[in-house]
């Protein structure tokens, strides 16, 4: 057996997980065609190619994969009409926003110290990554509260309803992007939820743009208003628009779950997938976690020790400044090739999960810390 498989080129080691099943041709996403796909047998992408009749009619792929949780820009009825098989990477890289949520929150001002002294933190959605961030709090003694409207209610931790999650001291978006009636997650934050903010409250989207509305947020940024704004997922992608980026205190280049550990486990995903759709066994490729010890100075606790861990590995304020200085300036065609260029080169980024950490406790109940953010004392 040997396949053509038609592949993103930012699919992290799609040659290498997928050579042995055929030739790997790997295409710009973004850019991809339907001339592109002659011959092809598989198709693998990433959340910027809309793969539907318009790409695949007349084409000889029979299964698409996604190297993505979401799959809002898959035509699944389409591929169901087709007969072709589909699959996704759900839960691939959840732990990689989680700890991109928690090293935002830790580099904005006290919101760390807010929290772990009893502010709330509200979180809007409860798929894969909401579900894990929740743990991730619970676990750290943090109280939040969720909003999905689309779940059974007694099976969301702490359940709210938008209005609630809106008043919490952070907000954390993880809605599916739909425009499905009767609760369409697009433009969910708008001009009214704007409002509702409190004074010093914390948002970050790091889920889709159009969650929340960027001109409203503009809009609302303009007048000066109390809230701090992260945003990792930008409505318009690739084009960013330098008014906004300069009012939020981080912007990102939609790498939220960019992490070396995520996008690995979602290529294991997908090839998993493709050889369930071909009947035939192949082996896992062991691509194992670099040992890491982290080694803590000075005895920190509790808001300290749990900020110095998140930023060990990853500080939002680096993608904050490539980003600032890769679009600042630019006309809005280089801006959207920098923009594709700061993903496509993106280093590789090591989770905090995983890890030992090499440290003195004072305070015993620092442990917990330690745990609950997946680590073990060295």
């Amino acid at each position: 057996m040997s396949l053509d498989i038609v592949a993103d080129e930012n699919i992290a080691e799609a040659a290498e997980y997928f050579g042995e099943l055929g030739t790997v041709r790997l295409l710009g996403g973004r850019q991809l065609q339907r001339s592109d796909l002659t011959g092809a047998d598989v198709l693998l992408v990433r959340s910027v190619t809309s793969v539907n009749e318009s790409l695949l009619a007349g084409t000889a792929v029979k299964f698409v994969g996604t190297a993505t949780s979401g799959f809002d820009h898959i035509d699944r009825i389409y591929l169901e009409e087709k007969g072709i098989s589909f699959a996704h990477a759900p839960g691939s890289n959840a732990n990689s926003v989680v700890e991109y949520v928690l090293s935002a929150i830790a580099s904005v001002d006290d919101k760390l110290e807010c929290l772990l002294n009893g502010g709330s933190i509200g979180i809007i959605g409860y798929g894969n990554i909401g579900k894990m961030l929740a743990g991730r709090l619970i676990a750290l003694g943090l109280s939040c509260k969720v909003y999905d409207p689309w779940l059974e209610q007694e099976n969301i931790h702490n359940s709210a309803s938008l209005d609630e999650v809106l008043q919490c001291d952070v907000i954390s978006v993880h809605a599916e992007l739909t425009r499905k009636n009767p609760w369409p997650s697009y433009h969910l934050i708008g001009e009214a939820e704007l409002a509702q903010l409190v004074e010093g409250a914390l948002l970050i989207n790091a889920s889709r743009g159009p969650v929340v509305d960027n001109i409203a947020l503009e809009s609302y940024l303009r007048k000066e208003h109390g809230a701090t704004i992260v945003l990792d997922a930008w409505e318009n992608e690739p084009v960013v628009g330098e008014a906004l980026l300069s009012r939020v205190r981080f912007g990102t280049a939609h790498i939220a779950g960019y992490s070396l550990d995520g996008k690995l486990l979602a290529t294991q995903m997908l090839k998993n997938a493709l050889s369930q759709h071909l009947n035939i066994s192949v082996p896992n490729c062991n691509r194992n976690k670099p040992g890491a010890t982290i080694f803590v100075a000075g005895n920190p606790c509790g808001a300290d020790l749990l900020r110095t861990l998140l930023l060990h590995y990853y500080d939002i304020a680096e993608d904050d400044h490539m980003l600032r200085e890769a679009i600042t300036g630019q006309s809005k065609d280089n801006s959207a090739a920098a923009f594709d260029q700061l993903r496509k080169s993106y280093r590789n980024r090591i989770e905090l999960y995983g890890s030992s950490v090499h440290v003195t406790l004072d305070d015993p109940t620092d442990m917990r810390i330690i745990e609950a953010m997946g680590c073990q004392l060295a």
